[in-house]
């Protein structure tokens, strides 16, 4: 007998499933022009993207887990994204033809390179190390730098251009653990509440932990598996 696709979920896809709604949630508001609720959404989605893996250990694991997890990451962690740092990029690039498309061409390079990492997760994933530096993080690392930072056009571009070419490239960055995530869980959540009040404390110090796992991350596993 057919099963049901219902069936076939676990609480881990419903938490997975409200990634995916915080990522529609994002771009609608990136529609009405609410950039601060569309960061909001984004970040609560890593939150929500997050926490399906814990609950996914101490629950069922389903058929449907894997690729959910990547679909759902495709909205909130690509199209999301790329959206955002498009509209907030818009009004300087929409007189010069030439900075309009070198803005459309490299957010469609980080979109795709996006969803190659994602979709090829599962089939590369290693047990203690990312390949490639995980979306989540790059996906922070740039809507901070466009949105809170507010950093010229001209230096976004190569940040996202880096960052893309991370996500797919074999550099091994450490899977955090309990306490890192945590930590990051609450920079995350100050980050929310704070916004860019008190001289941008929380963001900078996300920002900067980021940075940190960006750079000394392959550095810390190369040495780990000498």
């Amino acid at each position: 007998m057919q099963k049901s696709m219902i069936k076939l979920l676990s609480i881990a896809d419903l938490v997975t499933l409200t990634n995916a709604i915080f990522g529609f949630f994002a771009i609608l508001m990136i529609l009405l022009n609410e950039m601060h609720f569309s960061f909001s959404f984004i970040l609560i989605a890593l939150l929500a993207d997050g926490l399906d893996g814990i609950v996914a250990r101490k629950t069922r694991k389903s058929e449907l887990g894997e690729y959910m997890e990547a679909m759902a990451d495709m909205i909130s962690l690509g199209i999301a994204p790329s959206f955002f740092v498009y509209n907030i990029y818009y009004e300087f690039v929409s007189g010069c033809v030439y900075y309009h498309s070198l803005l459309v061409g490299i957010l469609i390079v980080f979109l795709s390179l996006s969803i190659v990492r994602l979709a090829s997760f599962h089939i590369i994933k290693e047990e203690k190390f990312f390949v490639g530096l995980p979306a989540s993080a790059g996906t922070i690392f740039i809507l901070i730098l466009s949105f809170l930072f507010e950093i010229d056009f001209i230096y976004i571009l190569p940040c996202i251009v880096v960052i893309s070419i991370a996500m797919i490239s074999t550099l091994r960055f450490p899977k955090i653990g309990w306490k890192i995530g945590a930590i990051a869980t609450v920079l995350i959540l100050l980050t929310l509440i704070m916004d860019d009040n008190y001289y941008n404390i929380a963001p900078i110090f996300l920002f900067i932990a980021i940075a940190i796992y960006t750079i000394a991350g392959p550095i810390y596993v190369r040495k780990k598996l000498l």
